[in-house]
């Protein structure tokens, strides 16, 4: 009988190398519409975890494993964990209006607020201001300055009045609030989405290095842990957060309300380079494609924004209420994909993705994805076929943005899920090999069964050895396709 490896894939990897993460919501939550995402080109799927039971988040979780079967390929999954909520408290009549240089108080109390004062119930704020600290309300459409702060009362003023209305979102921007990043409603979560398989979790409000620690102690490997850069505390220890973190989020949102928007994009530049440096994935995600939440098509300024992104190099661009609640959500997707496609068959394209330096460690490992990405150039390798059981060897070769497609060969299946979020990257779990020999005949078989090789091309082959061990990395093999292997191969399993 013939073995899985003797037909073609259903699943043909995809030409574009950047990746997109589709936010999937009521819009977009159904079997049918989840497909249609992927057939429109959305490489993975993000579950918000600030919306929704978890019995909702249950059956879009089992909807895709499903679909991952019937595809035949690892689907990967992202829960994003909600962080701690700011808000004000309620006012009488709903709302007060503040006038620019009046003085308004915040404090303990939870009667009703009106146009001086308001409850604020977090006492980490009242702990952590000082005067000076600039309050944001409303995601910054009201600004006040605190002029003297006590356990219990902080007196503002305000510098940019507005209508302040009941449970408005409060963001503080210039402390390092004495705040955990995981709340009691993120642990709950985070027990679900870890019990339900999900292959990343995104961590909301990082302020510090600690935040990542911690959230790794409770993951404790059963998942890949994605920091959110999202307040500019984060952005002062951006390095050390990058040593912990298994991934990085530009969170343009939030960072565009606590810092100047004109801050953002140098800022999304930095981390999506100094991610590549520390050769962690870096997504790019908030706004993109905003205005295709009520419409067929995107402003032109928005198919900029998003082919910026792809140009820097990030490893994957992100839909947020464009796939989740907006009204076309699959055009949404497929324009993404069209623009990110467009851009990588810009010739100027190459030069662009490989401005960031990304200098190897003095690992053998390192050392092996930074030749075969010079080889695959010099021989013109058709494909980068690649053993691995952790899928660390992946996120070097990744990390070099190799001009040729990537498959990654797995035993673990979470391994090949976690790879969705991966630059170039198409992972096909497969049992793993014992032998040189049986190395190179798989891998032969798996990139014509793949379709990213043909009869007379080269391809490069690379694995560690002993084979299974993590870690290993240390072969580099260049060879040809005869073009006949899997044919050869269906034979000898049939005579046996």
């Amino acid at each position: 009988m013939a073995t899985s490896e003797t037909v073609p894939s259903r699943f043909v990897p995809r030409t574009r190398k950047v990746r997109i993460l589709a936010t999937l919501g009521p819009a977009s939550n159904s079997p049918e519409m989840i497909r249609r995402l992927v057939e429109a080109g959305a490489d993975a799927f993000r579950v918000n975890m600030s919306h929704g039971t978890h019995a909702d988040h249950a059956k879009v979780i089992e909807i895709i494993r499903g679909l991952e079967k019937d595809l035949d390929r690892p689907m990967t999954i992202l829960a994003d964990l909600q962080g701690p909520k700011l808000r004000v408290g309620k006012f009488e009549g709903g709302g007060a209006d503040l006038k620019n240089g009046q003085h308004f108080a915040f404090d303990r109390s939870d009667a009703l607020g009106d146009a001086t004062r308001a409850e604020l119930p977090h006492k980490e704020i009242f702990g952590g201001v000082v005067p000076g600290t600039r309050l944001l309300v409303d995601d910054g459409k009201i600004v006040q300055r605190v002029l003297s702060a006590t356990p219990d009362r902080i007196e503002t003023v305000v510098e940019v009045g507005g209508r302040i209305s009941n449970n408005k979102g409060v963001n503080v921007p210039d402390v390092v609030l004495p705040l955990a990043a995981l709340t009691d409603k993120d642990r709950a979560d985070l027990h679900f989405a870890l019990d339900h398989h999900v292959d990343w979790i995104a961590l909301s409000f990082v302020q510090r290095p600690e935040d990542v620690a911690e959230a790794r102690r409770l993951i404790a490997g059963r998942a890949a842990l994605l920091a959110k850069i999202e307040k500019p505390a984060a952005i002062e220890r951006l390095d050390a957060i990058l040593e912990l973190a298994d991934a990085v989020m530009v969170a343009r949102g939030d960072l565009g309300v606590e810092m100047p928007p004109q801050d953002v994009p140098p800022l999304q530049k930095m981390i999506v380079e100094s991610a590549r440096r520390f050769g962690r994935p870096v997504v790019v995600a908030t706004q993109m494609l905003e205005s295709m939440i009520t419409a067929p098509t995107p402003t032109r300024a928005e198919v900029s924004d998003v082919a910026t992104a792809v140009y820097d190099g990030a490893d994957a661009v992100m839909l947020s209420a464009e796939s989740a609640s907006g009204q076309f959500p699959c055009e949404a997707v497929t324009m993404m994909n069209s623009i990110a496609t467009s851009v990588e068959s810009d010739p100027g394209y190459a030069a662009r993705v490989h401005f960031t330096q990304t200098a190897p460690d003095a690992t053998t490992a390192d050392a092996i994805a930074q030749a075969a990405h010079a080889m695959v150039d010099t021989v013109g390798a058709k494909a980068i076929v690649c053993f691995t059981s952790s899928g660390s060897t992946a996120r070097r070769i990744s990390r070099e943005r190799p001009s040729v497609p990537l498959l990654v060969l797995t035993p673990k299946l979470a391994t090949a899920r976690r790879t969705g979020l991966l630059w170039g990257a198409h992972a096909v779990r497969t049992r793993d090999v014992e032998s040189f020999e049986e190395m190179v005949a798989k891998a032969k078989r798996m990139a014509l069964r793949h379709d990213v090789a043909r009869g007379g091309d080269r391809i490069a082959i690379i694995a560690g050895v002993p084979f299974g061990t993590p870690g290993s990395t240390n072969v580099i093999h260049i060879v040809r396709l005869i073009g006949d292997e899997l044919e050869r191969h269906r034979k000898a399993e049939a005579a046996r």
